[in-house]
């Protein structure tokens, strides 16, 4: 039997009846079948709506993208257990959020002429602006081999702190905020991004630097095997190279 074959994670998937506006139930997939391939036991748990959710034991948590109405229901659930989440987030638990879920992160984010209270688990804050931010994105970043490609929809702008890393430069599109040139954000083992389509499917690399971080954290060691990636790897470089080469257009 293989190292890999007695190690198992436990993934939490926040909230998916209501965070699951851009196909996130396509990266909990993702996540489970390059664990699977490599003989990792995938423990995927979802917390749903009037559950209180425990980090204990937890490796990887994922919070993917809603309206504004769910985005504030689930702000109003994590808030009660901000501080074991805060806990988590500190002991380089995993934590992956996408769109909407990104912007959760931070001190506060707008939604109309309201700014709501934030997670406060990364120094950020979000605000609105005009005119919203949709078109296609491709995103240079040291957690990838490959440029992470997508999609991005949103009218919030993300602002970073002082010392907070984002998760690369923007090669095509227009990422946090239209005008730093940066997208997205890494914390200790946080990962945040505007990115959607979904994200892990089209970027394998995003994806097994998550399972690698959690795998460091649980068990020590942080090593995967190398997978049959030429088919995912070749639909992200045929987009990059439309997207560089101009045959899709920005909006």
């Amino acid at each position: 039997m293989s190292e890999s074959a007695s190690r198992t994670l436990r993934v939490a998937h926040l909230y998916p009846e209501l965070l699951n506006l851009y196909g996130d139930s396509g990266n909990i997939l993702c996540l489970r079948k390059r664990m699977e391939w490599r003989g990792i036991e995938p423990d995927v748990r979802e917390v749903h709506v009037g559950d209180r959710p425990s980090f204990s034991g937890v490796d990887i948590a994922f919070i993917g993208g809603g309206s504004d109405r769910e985005q504030r229901i689930v702000c109003d659930y994590l808030l009660e257990e901000k501080d074991e989440l805060a806990a988590f987030v500190e002991d380089g638990g995993v934590l992956a959020a996408v769109c909407g879920g990104y912007q959760l992160l931070g001190h506060s984010y707008a939604m109309g002429d309201q700014v709501v209270e934030g997670l406060g688990l990364v120094d950020l804050f979000t605000d609105h602006g005009e005119p919203r931010i949709i078109g296609n994105i491709a995103v240079e970043s040291r957690v990838s081999p490959q440029p992470i490609v997508g999609y991005e929809n949103h009218a919030g702008r993300t602002h970073l702190g002082e010392g907070v890393e984002p998760l690369g430069r923007v090669l095509f599109g227009r990422g946090n905020d239209g005008a730093s040139g940066f997208e997205g954000c890494l914390y200790k083992n946080v990962l945040g991004t505007y990115v959607h389509g979904p994200l892990l499917p089209k970027n394998p690399g995003v994806a097994d630097w998550l399972i690698a971080r959690a795998l460091e954290r649980r068990y020590g060691s942080a090593d995967l095997e190398p997978l049959d990636d030429r088919e995912e790897l070749a639909a992200n470089e045929v987009m990059y190279h439309r997207l560089m080469a101009g045959e899709v257009e920005e909006l």
